[in-house]
């Protein structure tokens, strides 16, 4: 640790620079009154362009992205490239859905996907089984955020041997976190961002600058990434795509864009914007995150370059390759730069991680606690119950590192993407049709989830030694086919889920089921801003107003 001083410093003094913002943030276009799920929750939906650019960039792009992707590159090659076209094929969904959701929900006060659903198909279950989906599916992505600070704090020597040791400085960073959460609300990770995002841009392009320049170029990169990979015995291993990973990639990024506008972090980021101006906006220039994800994904090229060797992983005989890029700026780079890339890491966790927790939390407060607990529970309790909720939410995310190997919960992650997945029917398709039954769409998600986690179940992991959950990416021969190819499963189980909602909505339709009365008009998925039909009674009154 003492080969790291000015790195510890300088990731110490910027971490506690952005926190003391996270709490300063309470009184930044404070209203009245915070006791309201509108205010603490959604920031008084007042975002404007700047803002909210920020803030979903900052949502979308977390410190995992920034440490896993390079990682994933390092270890696999192409195939790791998902990651980039599918930021790229989320955008044009945004337009389609993500507007429509914003307006019906300014219309009516909606703080969660689930209220939407609920309203939309009169149905209190199929709320719940949407609101226990968007939990289950954010809270390893909020664990996640973990393993971006805690690969920053292994490179500079911060961590012990001992289990409370290697995890006391997480412990703390998300104590400081959930503190400064619990009193601002989203309007912490929202001015946070700004910090964030900057100093990401300055570290990635310093270093797609320097890089190829300390390291020969980019002919000696791509072919030393080459060489390494030539020989492998994984199949799918290489800087080009083969026959064998094609479907995968293919499958992989477009379910991945379909599942990360359903998280429920993603929709509360949007939420929170003024107008429906500022989300065509703001879809327009957030793939410019899509061409620095791409300079960051080069990273585990130039890692292979510079011959970087991963730290060792949590259980012996096995190396934590999260560990890539840190690594690669501790050897390369200055101290005192390196600990400015450092702290981008770190404080690229803040971000995400309350925007997480905030969103599960009014999941359970909307969808749980007021639909099955507390019907008759005033704007202030709401937000309490919000509150608390979110504290309890990051306790089980690092319950999820502090108890569980954390190569696991990077395939729990995964997972989330194929749980949130199986929300797309109702949610996406449910902004623009009712044709789905309600009893249809629970059908459908119950035979979606179970073919998932069957799938889930087959796939091994070499690299964790696991025998199930290993990751999403299920081999075609389990299916009777004699090939090597694999297909993502979230891609499978949603087509299923959609196919069995069909075939169950004739059913119940032909047994005459009742299908319950729509709460919402074709006018409001495109009310905007100043709309006079707004239901006031899910507004704060009192509030300053922002632009």
């Amino acid at each position: 640790m003492s080969d790291h001083i000015t790195e510890i410093v300088i990731f110490t003094v910027l971490f506690l620079l952005v926190s003391g913002i996270g709490f300063v943030a309470a009184r930044w276009r404070a209203p009245k009154d915070m006791a309201h799920l509108d205010e603490w929750g959604l920031g008084g939906r007042s975002f404007g362009g700047w803002v909210t650019w920020f803030l979903v960039g900052g949502d979308l792009y977390t410190a995992y992205t920034f440490v896993a992707v390079p990682a994933l590159i390092f270890g696999a090659g192409a195939a790791g490239f998902f990651a980039v076209p599918y930021t790229v094929i989320i955008y044009p969904l945004f337009f389609l859905i993500l507007i429509r959701l914003w307006s019906v929900s300014h219309r009516h006060g909606f703080v969660t996907p689930a209220d939407f659903v609920r309203s939309r198909f009169d149905s209190p279950t199929l709320a719940l089984v949407i609101a226990i989906t968007g939990i289950v599916a954010t809270m390893p992505y909020i664990a996640l955020q973990l393993i971006g600070i805690e690969a920053v704090l292994k490179t500079m020597g911060v961590t012990g041997d001992s289990a409370l040791a290697r995890h006391a400085p997480i412990i703390i960073a998300f104590a400081i976190l959930a503190a400064y959460t619990y009193q601002s609300g989203l309007r912490a990770p929202a001015l946070i961002a700004f910090v964030k995002d900057t100093l990401i841009y300055i570290v990635i392009i310093v270093a797609v600058l320097y890089l190829p320049y300390k390291l020969g170029g980019w002919g000696d990169i791509f072919d030393a990434a080459d060489k390494k990979f030539q020989g492998t015995a994984a199949p799918g291993d290489g800087i080009l795509l083969n026959a064998n990973n094609q479907i995968q990639y293919i499958t992989l990024a477009v379910g991945s864009a379909l599942a990360l506008f359903l998280y429920p972090h993603s929709i509360t980021g949007v939420l929170a914007s003024k107008n429906r101006n500022v989300i065509k906006r703001n879809m327009s220039a957030l793939p410019a995150y899509s061409f620095l994800l791409g300079l960051i994904a080069l990273l585990g090229y130039m890692a292979i370059s510079a011959g970087v060797k991963p730290l060792p992983g949590a259980k012996e005989g096995t190396v934590d390759s999260n560990t890539v890029v840190p690594l690669l700026f501790d050897q390369k780079f200055p101290a005192w730069f390196a600990g400015i890339a450092f702290a981008a890491i770190g404080i690229g966790a803040l971000v995400p991680a309350a925007i997480m927790s905030i969103a599960a939390a009014n999941l359970f407060t909307r969808n749980i606690y007021k639909e099955y607990l507390k019907r008759d529970a005033t704007h202030a309790q709401e937000a309490q119950v919000s509150k608390i909720a979110s504290l309890v939410v990051k306790v089980g995310a690092v319950a999820f590192i502090v108890f569980l190997d954390p190569q696991f919960s990077i395939d729990l992650q995964l997972i989330g993407g194929v749980i949130i997945l199986q929300t797309a029917p109702a949610v996406a398709l449910g902004l623009y049709t009712r044709w789905l039954h309600r009893g249809a769409l629970i059908t459908g998600w119950a035979a979606g989830m179970g073919l998932a986690f069957w799938m889930l179940w087959q796939i091994p992991n070499a690299a964790t030694k696991r025998a199930h959950f290993g990751g999403s990416a299920f081999p075609l021969s389990e299916f009777g086919f004699d090939t090597k190819k694999t297909i993502y499963v979230g891609f499978v189980a949603v087509a299923v889920n959609l196919i069995v909602a069909v075939m169950a909505t004739f059913f119940l339709r032909a047994m005459k089921t009742p299908e319950g009365v729509d709460g919402t008009t074709p006018d409001d998925y495109f009310a905007d801003e100043g709309d006079p039909r707004i239901d006031k009674s899910q507004t704060p009154v009192d509030t300053v107003s922002s632009t």
